[in-house]
């Protein structure tokens, strides 16, 4: 490309693309699975979103023969670190399998070895007074912080994140991820702008069955790393999108938070917008902000946040990355454009973008309430 059809493409000379990233998520709120073909298509329909450092998906029902086992997929940066990890599992963990895990050759960047782990704490541990989940949590930040070249991606029950270096199609083709069928498909296509595009840093961020797929930046994550510290929490994928996987599940499952209060934390109001409110309301997100000041994130930011049997859709207060949401018989969409939807969906029972701010909910039919919602308003139709 010559320096004139440069100026024209980018006159003002910005070194950034500030609208980067695609998002994409795919429920079936039956529980019924599905494989990855109408992900993969959505998200590669959004190709020119990423740069190709960085693709993933975050896959749930997935491991039905192990569903009552912790799934490690870790990748390891050298033979060392995975016999030090190896010897690590085996003192905490009773190992009912694991593997190597199913790749080809791709077009991905010089990708680590994979493995998985199918684990349960042995029956001496916890000790009193811990939980099973913060025990495998401590677990998995030892594995990520010992060695410098071994880190856990995934560690829920029946589901799995897979990610790398590549565009998303890249990576789905590395993994073979057309052996696998889920209920709740997360997919990401990245474009780095502030952090390095490695294998530990692409999205989604992942602990426990939580998953944390981001468009956006967070100038916050300095403060956001500090407080989450203080919980046990260690950084450790060098990208300011993995402060979000652990709030919320400091927030959702240690401290019980329902996501609407999530939210208000998360993409708080202004306080001029606090003092306007009703004096109860006011109260309380007055009392949020106090509490919790050190969990705004503060940047632009459209995330999906998923778990098993929920699927989450959240925008910074002003919307400056884009998500809208869409509704096909027992499926439900999240994505960062109408036309991925479309893609694998052309006649949608419901489309509609999301406030700023405002969480969109979907959840499976047999959990409570029995019924898909969005509980924070539908936003714009």
């Amino acid at each position: 490309m010559n320096q004139q059809d440069r100026r024209i493409i980018n006159p003002f000379g910005d070194d950034k693309d500030f609208s980067g990233c695609a998002i994409f998520g795919m429920m079936n709120t039956d529980g019924k699975r599905f494989s990855s073909k109408d992900p993969v298509r959505a998200v590669t329909n959004m190709h020119d979103r990423g740069n190709g450092l960085g693709g993933g998906f975050a896959v749930y029902g997935i491991y039905p023969d192990f569903k009552d086992y912790f799934a490690f997929h870790i990748m390891y940066l050298s033979r060392d670190a995975k016999e030090k990890t190896d010897r690590a599992l085996a003192s905490r963990f009773d190992i009912a399998y694991d593997e190597e895990m199913q790749t080809r050759p791709a077009n991905v960047h010089n990708p680590p070895l994979v493995w998985r782990y199918f684990v349960q704490p042995k029956k001496d541990q916890p000790t009193e007074g811990q939980s099973v989940e913060d025990y495998v949590i401590e677990a998995v930040m030892r594995i990520n912080t010992e060695t410098g070249k071994a880190f856990v991606f995934s560690s829920g029950k029946d589901m799995g994140v897979f990610k790398g270096v590549g565009f998303p199609e890249d990576v789905a083709d590395f993994f073979c991820l057309e052996d696998y069928q889920g209920y709740l498909w997360t997919c990401h296509s990245r474009f780095p702008t502030n952090t390095p595009g490695w294998w530990g840093g692409a999205h989604p961020f992942n602990i426990l069955d939580w998953t944390v797929i981001h468009n956006g930046e967070l100038s916050s994550y300095g403060i956001n790393r500090r407080f989450l510290e203080m919980y046990g929490y260690k950084c450790t994928m060098q990208t300011d999108t993995e402060v979000l996987a652990y709030a919320v599940d400091l927030l959702m499952r240690k401290q019980n938070l329902p996501i609407e209060l999530v939210a208000q934390i998360l993409a708080a109001p202004l306080w001029s917008e606090i003092d306007s409110m009703e004096p109860k309301r006011a109260q309380l997100l007055r009392t949020l902000r106090e509490t919790y000041g050190s969990l705004l994130m503060n940047g632009p930011f459209s995330i999906v946040v998923a778990h098993h049997g929920e699927m989450i859709g959240l925008t910074d207060r002003i919307k400056l990355r884009p998500l809208v949401a869409g509704v096909n018989g027992d499926y439900v969409y999240l994505s960062s454009e109408e036309s991925a939807m479309r893609l694998v969906s052309p006649n949608l029972d419901k489309f509609w973008a999301p406030r700023g701010g405002e969480p969109a909910i979907c959840r499976l039919k047999s959990s409570k309430p029995k019924v898909v919602e969005v509980l924070a308003g539908e936003g714009t139709p």
